[in-house]
């Protein structure tokens, strides 16, 4: 592991570049390729699980991905374990573990791992992804890794909350533009106020079952709401 100066640019260098990331996976990517310097670890990914199901936001092997789909099907392993949870999991010799199935351990150990750290990644209040760190001996990680791996697991929490909350700005301030331009198409068009336009792309959004976002496109697409209304 780095000393404590190396550690500490290590960490100012990740914090500031993952500040101008925006977009969720590069961000994420960003954490695990920052951890294979800061832990020395052999792999690491993070997954998130979404009703039920995995989903690789970023991994450093392709192999990787063959190692989540069974935990999810035989509902047991040690990520639904963190998720459950909300706490770090520190996996010392996998070849001894017996908390799971012997599934997993034999997947995990035919991917050459050894030893594990499970971190839950909380955004938005809660517990919603999955940062491991993998290593090809037992006994790898020690408790300076798993504190450094804390850190990693705060920073990419904040970075995928702060790069959602840009990508839910981002889309919002859209549309409200397109919701905007359409009202003046209507308004040009049927000589109608700013009220009454807004009024009449509501009812088309309303009676056609479509978002208003997906009614002002369409209108300013085609200068025309959708068809048969």
């Amino acid at each position: 592991m780095p000393g404590d100066h190396s550690s500490a640019k290590l960490f100012g260098r990740l914090a500031a570049e993952l500040h101008e990331l925006e977009e969720v996976d590069v961000t994420v990517d960003g954490v695990i390729r920052y951890a294979l310097q800061a832990v020395w670890c052999t792999y690491a990914s993070v997954v998130l699980i979404v009703k039920r199901r995995p989903q690789i936001l970023a991994l450093t092997d392709p192999q990787l991905a063959k190692l989540y789909p069974g935990q999810i099907d035989a509902a047991a392993g040690p990520r639904l374990t963190v998720l459950h949870d909300g706490t770090a999991l520190l996996i010392a010799d996998v070849e001894t573990e017996t908390r799971w199935p012997t599934q997993w351990r034999d997947s995990v150990l035919e991917a050459g791992i050894h030893s594990a750290i499970h971190l839950p990644l909380v955004v938005a209040g809660r517990a919603q992804a999955v940062f491991s760190l993998y290593i090809d001996q037992p006994h790898g990680f020690d408790d300076n890794d798993v504190e450094v791996a804390h850190i990693l697991a705060q920073h990419a929490s904040v970075a995928i909350s702060t790069a959602r909350h840009r990508v839910s700005m981002h889309q919002a301030v859209d549309a409200r533009r397109a919701v905007g331009q359409a009202i003046g198409i209507l308004m040009e068009r049927y000589d109608l106020d700013t009220d009454r336009a807004f009024e009449v792309l509501k009812r088309y959004s309303q009676d056609t079952n479509h978002k208003l976002r997906a009614v002002a496109d369409e209108l300013i697409a085609t200068r025309h709401l959708f068809e048969g209304r």
